[in-house]
């Protein structure tokens, strides 16, 4: 084992190993570990998911938006459930579930944040 090792695994206590925080350590490291899944994990993809659920909502006629399969098209009729969709060489019945967001060039996707960044 390498000497710079040895010399943290060597070292105790003179009254033998102590405590780690008492009895609370434990829970109050869980709350820590809960708090870090919830912040880093669970919140931001509850956002994603209520932002896009809004936008499948507020589709309207003129929209142009991706499909999970893979489509992308314009939106030439909404209905309940489901969009009526342009793809170019036709037309065809997608489930709002299946939309994926809304499609932007990779130009246009830049010039937003190009926009903000100056502000």
């Amino acid at each position: 084992m390498h000497p710079f090792f040895t010399a943290f695994f060597s070292q105790t206590s003179s009254d033998g190993p102590a405590g780690l925080g008492g009895p609370f350590s434990m829970p109050v490291m869980l709350a820590l570990m809960f708090a870090v899944f919830y912040f880093v994990l669970w919140r931001p993809q509850s956002k994603e998911k209520k932002k896009l659920e809004t936008f499948r909502q507020g589709m309207k006629k003129g929209d142009r938006i991706w499909t999970q399969g893979g489509l992308i098209g314009t939106v030439s009729q909404v209905e309940d459930q489901a969009v009526l969709l342009d793809v170019g060489a036709g037309k065809i019945r997608v489930l709002k579930a299946f939309v994926g967001g809304e499609w932007k060039e990779k130009g246009e996707a830049a010039e937003p944040a190009k926009a903000e960044a100056k502000k």
